[in-house]
């Protein structure tokens, strides 16, 4: 996996480049602002940009917007943004601009480097890993009566919590002691039931996530 970073904190960046060397990927660059990261992302083509929330000059939302230019010039481009803080600018066009292979992670809650580089790597693999805790409060907002999520079984929700952690269908089947095709059956019936558009292909996946922690289910077990 070729991996570009942008993080603004020396140690930090110096950091996340040892891990991904230490698991065997290639760090292409490695840049403490967002408009190098833009730069150097459209010339090298990495196979996952992970970048910082905050990043000069404002340290406000600079990585959510390096994010969103860099998969303008290049759909589909694999991003995971880490940050310190929930930030809600831009981060719901990030997560539903139709193209997936999106991560969005709070930096307290990646506590295990073996768990995260995997996240980094389902990430590249174009899947998701979203925090609950995070992404829910990105959606915040006046919960919609009679949602189509409140439609899914209790299996079903089950399957669809740890879709929302970012797991693969081999996590989930480990997870919930069931056969990977067990699991293939839930998703495309929760897929079915949430009324996804089959063209959209795997973005289903993100869009299904959206509409699940958008209704509530996904906040620390809410309505479970």
């Amino acid at each position: 996996m070729r991996v570009l970073i942008a993080e603004d904190h020396a140690l930090l960046r110096d950091g996340l480049e040892r891990l991904m060397r230490d698991h065997g990927h290639e760090v292409v660059a490695a840049v403490g602002d967002a408009d190098d990261a833009v730069r150097r992302g459209t010339a090298l083509a990495p196979d996952l940009a992970l970048l910082d929330v905050r990043l000069p000059p404002s340290f406000t939302d600079e990585g959510i917007q390096a994010a969103l230019r860099l998969r303008r010039v290049r759909p589909g481009q694999p991003v995971l943004i880490l940050s310190q803080y929930v930030e809600r600018t831009y981060a719901r066009e990030l997560l539903a601009d139709g193209h997936g292979a999106v991560g969005y992670l709070l930096k307290d809650r990646v506590d295990e480097p073996g768990a995260f580089v995997a996240m980094c790597e389902e990430v590249a693999r174009g899947g998701t890993a979203l925090d609950p805790t995070a992404i829910a409060q990105i959606l915040a907002q006046r919960r919609p009566t009679g949602s189509k999520v409140d439609t899914l079984t209790p299996r079903e929700l089950d399957v669809m919590t740890a879709m929302s952690e970012g797991r693969s269908n081999e996590g989930i089947a480990e997870q919930l002691v069931i056969t990977v095709g067990s699991v293939e059956k839930h998703i495309a019936a929760i897929l079915s039931k949430l009324e996804l558009d089959p063209s959209r292909g795997a973005n289903r996946r993100v869009q299904a996530v959206l509409a699940f922690l958008e209704s509530g289910h996904g906040e620390d077990g809410a309505q479970r």
